[in-house]
C-alpha cells in the first residue's frame, strides 16, 4: 500500500555531514520497517486509497485503539522520513529564495534566526522526537517539536515545510552524544527548493 521514497542520491552522498553507515542504517533498516508495519495496518484498518497525510489527519476516526496507536507511530515513522530524506541533497540549495524566503524574513528577521529557532526546538527536544518549520493553520511560519513519530498532521500543527529528525538513529553513529554538531552539519545538506515546492503547495 505504501513504498518507501525513494533517494535521489547514494547512501555515501551526504558525507561527511551524514555517514554513509547512518543512511544505510536509517533508510535501509528503520524507514523500511515503519513503511512495512504502516502498509500493513493501514490495510488492516480498512484505509486503502487514504493518504499518510489523511490518516495521520483522523486516526481517530479508527475504533481500536491498539491499531490506532500501530498507525500513528508507524505512520508517523514512514511520513517523517519521507519528509526529511527528501529534503536533504549532496548539492543542496542553502538558502530559499521567493515567497518563503519573505516569510521567513518577515517572521523570524532571517534564515539564520529561523536556523538558531530550530536548532532551539531540536535540542530542547527530549529524548526521540522531530523539530519542524511548518505553516499552521492561520497560515503562518512556525517552529514546532513532536515527540517520538507524532508530526503536525497528527497534531494538527499545520503543514511541514521541514523535518529534523533528533532521534538517536539518525545521528549516534557519527556523532554520539554531539546532538548539537548534527543538527549544525543537517543544515550543511538541507536543500531549500523542495521547502520551496511544499511551501508553494499550501
Amino acid at each position: 500500500m505504501f513504498e518507501q521514497v525513494k533517494l535521489p542520491y547514494s547512501f555515501d552522498a551526504l558525507e561527511p555531514f551524514i555517514d554513509t553507515a547512518t543512511m544505510e542504517t536509517h533508510y535501509g533498516k528503520h524507514h523500511a520497517a515503519y513503511t512495512k508495519v504502516f502498509s500493513e495496518a493501514a490495510a488492516k484498518a480498512g484505509l486503502e486509497g487514504k493518504s499518510a497525510e489523511e490518516i495521520l489527519s483522523d486516526l481517530e476516526s479508527v475504533p481500536d485503539a491498539a491499531l490506532r496507536k500501530v498507525l500513528r507511530n508507524n505512520g508517523g515513522g514512514y511520513l517523517n522520513h519521507n519528509i526529511y530524506f527528501e529534503a536533504l541533497s549532496p548539492s543542496p540549495k542553502k538558502a530559499p529564495e521567493g515567497k518563503l524566503a519573505e516569510c521567513i524574513d518577515k517572521t523570524f528577521g532571517s534564515l539564520d534566526a529561523l536556523k538558531e529557532k530550530l536548532t532551539a526546538a531540536a535540542l530542547g527536544q527530549f529524548g526521540s522526537g522531530w523539530a519542524w518549520l511548518t505553516v499552521s493553520k492561520k497560515g503562518e511560519l512556525e517552529v514546532v517539536s513532536t515527540p517520538n513519530q507524532d508530526n503536525p498532521y497528527s497534531l494538527d500543527l499545520g503543514t511541514p515545510l521541514v523535518a529534523l529528525d533528533v532521534w538517536e538513529h539518525a545521528y549516534y553513529l557519527k556523532y554520539r552524544n554531539l546532538r548539537g554538531e548534527y543538527i549544525k552539519n543537517f543544515f550543511e545538506v538541507l536543500d531549500w527548493s523542495v521547502a520551496e515546492k511544499r511551501f508553494a503547495a499550501v
